[in-house]
Parts: structure tokens; C-alpha cells; sequence
């Protein structure tokens, strides 16, 4: 375990993405001057780094060893970027490690080169600003450019991108999301909004009579306005019966003008729970892509993370669907996972070619608080934990490169193995829209279901945001609330 005294708020994220980066092996904290006297006695022992921010810069002591910084520029922004720099670059001495990303801690890398490109300037400039400012390495530098280009690109052909129609149109556009918070089981990595059908199928009715209250009231707010993008995902959308889904989809469908979508998904995610007759009402009310996803094709893995599916039962999803006339499938993969190394991720990647799905997401493992993964390591230590390096990074790449793949979304979590990122490749003509515009923020997303959050983006960038509760019962009991809370968020 490892601690860092922080005589500051507001830092602690910045200070322990970093640091945990550097040191994945250990339990990271960060105490600050607001963590109650009790918490802090209990981490006294671990502290070896100490970190003094005064409003000229500051003062780290790195097990008793002191470095110093000048604060150069003005303003709070600049102080964060400065401290980050330099926090990065004394554990960067250290450890004698370079990390990919650098000091970049944000969840969207990308966004700087996008908002570079509209001013204007040029590859290799961007590239040297990534390089010099955040020590970032060319490679991802590089990457964040690429997809940034591939992302504008696209959006430019939504002439009613954000509110007031900036981008072209007198009519702003919208994207839509349904979450279904149902799983067939927890796998052991994650911590998303999900719940155990098994246990909570006497209230998916509930929960869609519910559901379909929120989206009548959406429908309703936002009929003037131009939808781009349907989602549905969760959870696990699949884990709803045949019926249950034809009554959704057909809600939507007559309470949604669907004569300008772009993009209709559904992630129908785990093999085990996706049927014929499930993907027939897909096709029947017009849903164009889906997510069939394996996160690995290695059984001994999925039986230790807790997936059900077996390998075989990717495979016959996905032939299914080929089979029922699908032609935009996806498939999410996870590097990082519990004794997976090059061999086994590659016999992965090599299977995936073999189906040849028409896109791919990568994801770097992230360790989540609220996991059971996080308990494991916890108790038992992480020496069964998997390990993402460069390597192996490439060769899901290289299988994305001999599948026709292009990159064209990007982004970072906490606690990401290797420091690395997610990205999404695809082939030409089936970039996920809705992928891009929920990253680049560059739309107004409303978000319906428990645990979901809707972002309102207005034309100077500003965004405000509404989340549900996450838990089922609490959703179900307290819709009325969650309608509000959107008219709150929505109404002009």
C-alpha cells in the first residue's frame, strides 16, 4: 500500500491517477486535509510521498527526498497543468519509466486535437504539442490525431449537431439512450449499473412500464427536434424476453420520428443471452447494428471472470446474426485480463479475424472500485492479474489492420492496465457514430433507464448534466422524479 499526503483539495484525482500509474502493483491512496483523523491515522504508515501546493508552486518529498517547482503561469488551469507536468516528471525520474499518455489523466485525449485541428493547425504540430507539453510518446500523439481527423470528419456530415443548430441547421439534433440495467450474471471486472436477471426478473416489466414513461416524456419535450442516434445498451439489453424487447422497440419506434436516425445499435453484448427470436425483433423494427461480445476467446478466462458464454457460443451468435442478414456487428474485447498474456491474446485476435466482425473495441482492463476484481486483489494480492504492454496492445492492433479496421474513437479510464486506452476501430462506412458524438461531447445525449446520465451541450461548449439512481427498486419507486429531473435539464 502506498500513501500520499495532499495539503489540498481538488488535486486528489489528478495525483493518484498518476501515481497509480506509475506504481500499478500497489494500493494507492491520497489523504487530504478534509479525510476525517481516524481515516488518516490508519494510513500513516503507507505515506511515502508528501506534496505541498502553495500558490507559487510546491513541494514534493518523495520518501524524504525534496523537489521543488516555481509556478510560472497564472490562473488555476495553468497551476493543475504545471503541477501535473512536474508531478509526472519527477516519478518519470524515479521509477525510470515513460508512460504513453504522459500527464494526461483525462478521460478524452483526444479532444485536444480535435479542438487543435478547428483552429487550424496542422499534423505535425499537434503531434509536437502532445509530445512537448504532456510528454505524451509520438505513437499516441499520433493515434489522438488520426481519430480526431476520422471523428471530424463524420460530424460534419450532421448539419444539426448541438443546440441552436450551429453546425448548419435551424433544428438542433439529439442522440437517444436506453439503458437496460439487467445482466445474466456480474462478471468479475465489473462495476457498471447492472443487476442478476434471475434475481430481479419479477421487475423487468416494472422497469420497462417505467422506462417507457421517461422515453414518452423525452418524445414528447423534444418532437421539434431531429434524433440522430438510438443506443440501447446497459447491462445487457438481451437478457429482456423476446416480448419485452418487441414492446420497447415498439414504443420507440411510434414515439420517436426515426425519418432522419443515422444510427440505430443495439448491444446485444453476451452470447448466451441472444437468441433468433431476440434478433428478429431487432430486424423487424429496424435496428442496424449490434454488439455480440466475447471480451476474450480464451474459455479458461471467461470461466474465471464469471461469463457464462463459452467460446462456442460467440461463435454461434455471431453466425446467427451474419446468418439473419446483420451487416454492422461489433465485438468488444478486453486486454489485461487475469492471467492473459501475448499468447493468449493472440489466439484471441486470431479468432476475431477469423469471424471478421465489422468492428472492434479494445479495452484496456480497469480495475473498479466497486468490483469484485478489486476485492479479489485486495484480499489476495494481484499475482493472477493480467499484464497490458505495449506488445500486446499492437497485436490487437495489427488483427484490427488485417481485418480492414480503421481507429476512430478513444478513451482512457482510472486504473487502466498499462496505462494504455480503449479504442474503437471500424471498417470504413461503419464508424460508430454514437460512440464519436458521446466522446467529442459535441451533443445533446438524453439518457433513459437507471444509472444512465443525460449531458445537454449547449453552443459555447458549456454542459450540464441529470443522472437517475442506479438501483432498479429506487428507479421504478421514484420515476416521477427522474422525469422532472429532465424537464429540469431540458427545458429551454
Amino acid at each position: 500500500m502506498l500513501a500520499v499526503e495532499l495539503n489540498r483539495t481538488n488535486f486528489e484525482y489528478d495525483v493518484h491517477s498518476i501515481v497509480k500509474a506509475f506504481y500499478p502493483e500497489e494500493q494507492v491512496h491520497v489523504i487530504t486535509p478534509e479525510m476525517s483523523e481516524e481515516k488518516k491515522a490508519g494510513l500513516r504508515d503507507a505515506v511515502r510521498f508528501k506534496v505541498e501546493l502553495r500558490e507559487d508552486g510546491g513541494t514534493l518529498w518523495i520518501e524524504g527526498e525534496k523537489r521543488d517547482w516555481k509556478q510560472a503561469g497564472e490562473g488555476e488551469k495553468e497551476y493543475k497543468y504545471a503541477f501535473k507536468c512536474f508531478l509526472y516528471r519527477v516519478l518519470s525520474q524515479v521509477t525510470g519509466r515513460c508512460l504513453p499518455w504522459g500527464s494526461l489523466t483525462g478521460i478524452r485525449p483526444t479532444k485536444i486535437a480535435y479542438g487543435l485541428l478547428e483552429q487550424g493547425r496542422s499534423v505535425p504540430e499537434i503531434v509536437a504539442y502532445y509530445m512537448e507539453k504532456y510528454d505524451v510518446s509520438k505513437e499516441k500523439a499520433e493515434l489522438a490525431v488520426d481519430i480526431a481527423g476520422r471523428e471530424r470528419a463524420l460530424l460534419a456530415g450532421i448539419s444539426h449537431g448541438n443546440e441552436g443548430g450551429q453546425q448548419g441547421g435551424d433544428v438542433p439534433g439529439y442522440s437517444l439512450y436506453i439503458g437496460i440495467p439487467f445482466c445474466p450474471t456480474t462478471c468479475l471486472y465489473c462495476s457498471f449499473t447492472s443487476f442478476p436477471i434471475g434475481a430481479y426478473r419479477r421487475q423487468a416489466d416494472a422497469y420497462l412500464d417505467c422506462l417507457i414513461q421517461e422515453i414518452s416524456y423525452v418524445a414528447k419535450l423534444y418532437a421539434d427536434r431531429i434524433l440522430d442516434t438510438v443506443y440501447i445498451g446497459g447491462g445487457t439489453p438481451t437478457t429482456l424476453e423476446p416480448e419485452q424487447l418487441e414492446r420497447l422497440l415498439r414504443n420507440l419506434r411510434e414515439k420517436f420520428d426515426f425519418s432522419q436516425v443515422k444510427e440505430f445499435t443495439v448491444e446485444a453484448g453476451r452470447a448466451d443471452s441472444i437468441t433468433a427470436d431476440k434478433l428478429q425483433v431487432f430486424k423487424k423494427y429496424g435496428v442496424g447494428r449490434i454488439s455480440v461480445n466475447p471480451q476474450t476467446m480464451n474459455q479458461k478466462t471467461l470461466d474465471y471472470i464469471g461469463r457464462k458464454a463459452s467460446v462456442e457460443d460467440v461463435r454461434r451468435a455471431y453466425e446467427l446474426a451474419r446468418a439473419m442478414g446483420f451487416d454492422n456487428i461489433n465485438m468488444d474485447l478486453i486486454l489485461g485480463l487475469p492471467g492473459e498474456a501475448e499468447g493468449e491474446v493472440r489466439h484471441t485476435m486470431e479468432s476475431v479475424v477469423e469471424m471478421a466482425p465489422d468492428s472492434l473495441t479494445v479495452h484496456s482492463l480497469a480495475v473498479k472500485r466497486g468490483s469484485r476484481l478489486n476485492q479479489r486483489i485486495l484480499e489476495d494480492g494481484i499475482a493472477d492479474l493480467g499484464r497490458n504492454t505495449e506488445e500486446i496492445m499492437e497485436i490487437a492492433a495489427a488483427g484490427a489492420r488485417e481485418l480492414g479496421l480503421v481507429p476512430y474513437y478513444l478513451y482512457r479510464q482510472k486504473n487502466m492496465a498499462g496505462n494504455f486506452e480503449n479504442v474503437g476501430y471500424a471498417r470504413e462506412g461503419k464508424l460508430g457514430l454514437y460512440n464519436i458524438l458521446i466522446m467529442e461531447e459535441k451533443q445533446t445525449i438524453v439518457a433513459c433507464g437507471a444509472g444512465s446520465t443525460s449531458k445537454r451541450v449547449y453552443p459555447d461548449g458549456r454542459i450540464e448534466r441529470s443522472e437517475n439512481v442506479k438501483d432498479v427498486s429506487q428507479y421504478i419507486e421514484r420515476i416521477g422524479e427522474m422525469i422532472e429531473r429532465k424537464r429540469v435539464l431540458l427545458n429551454d
